[in-house]
């Protein structure tokens, strides 16, 4: 009950925070978005209809139509998103003054916004439907990010949209989806982005060492051979947070100069001592 209070919560804020990135910055500069959401705005340029309204009347349409692609949690976590977006977005519809009216600004706030609302639909195993719902499915069953799948689905929209608000504008809306979706991939895997390492070396033992005993990591051994020489190698592999990467690198380089090492960013770490 508690994940589920938590959850909801997530979803609350971060739709609230999506519909003032989009009704306070991104329409009063007559900027566009990426998917259904684009859609919604061009339609409000072009005809007048309500953000929130149309916004709901799509995404229903889309979840009618594809409630079997998505779990059932996630699934009814995503109904509360496309709910409360579409809510957040009828409430604060014309409300106040454009918080500024400086088109730049304008997109890289907006950006930040609306990553920031997604990712914390995201994070709560919800999306705000649309072009999201796909972003997830390909981020399941494709290992794509979050983030550069809703670029890949927004510039669609977006490339649409500039027959609307013009080729000025939508190379700003440009500049807010892609903060957007940056913001989106930080907020979801930046917070337990991990570094992978791999350590040949002459010395493993004493390497293994210190990384047990100084930096209370565990490490495991694999055992390899050169492919030149044939000659029996053992190859370490760590997995740690991305600030203690300076320390191992130092701990290496003191027990062996001569190491080998391979860093790869890890954006998911699943098991004992990381993530559940």
């Amino acid at each position: 009950m508690k994940e589920h209070v938590k959850n909801i919560l997530l979803i609350i804020a971060g739709a609230f925070i999506f519909a003032a990135g989009i009704n306070y910055l991104a329409i009063p500069n007559k900027l566009s978005e990426g998917g259904v959401i684009g859609i919604t705005i061009v339609t409000y340029y072009y005809w007048g209809w309500s953000p929130g309204i149309t916004n709901f009347i799509i995404n229903a349409i889309l979840i009618v139509t594809g409630y079997r692609l998505l779990d059932k949690r996630s699934m009814v976590y995503t109904i509360l998103g496309i709910l409360f977006c579409s809510l957040f977005l009828y409430l604060t519809e014309n409300k106040l003054a454009p918080v500024t009216t400086n088109p730049l600004l304008a997109a890289i706030f907006a950006g930040l916004l609306v990553g920031i609302g997604i990712g914390l639909v995201f994070l709560s195993g919800g999306t705000t439907g649309g072009s999201a719902i796909v972003a997830r499915l390909f981020n399941k069953y494709f290992g794509w990010t979050l983030g550069n799948a809703m670029l890949i689905f927004d510039i669609v929209v977006i490339m649409a949209s500039s027959f609307i608000i013009g080729i000025e504008k939508t190379m700003y809306t440009f500049i807010a989806v892609y903060i957007g979706a940056r913001t989106v991939d930080y907020i979801v895997d930046g917070l337990n982005t991990k570094r992978a390492i791999t350590i040949i070396s002459g010395r493993t033992e004493a390497i293994a060492a210190k990384i047990t005993g100084e930096m209370k990591r565990g490490a495991t051994v694999l055992h390899g051979h050169g492919a030149y020489t044939g000659a029996p190698k053992e190859v370490l592999y760590v997995v740690i947070g991305k600030q203690e990467l300076m320390r191992l690198k130092s701990l290496v380089h003191e027990t062996d100069p001569e190491a080998f090492v391979v860093i790869h960013e890890v954006h998911e770490v699943l098991g004992r001592g990381f993530s559940k």
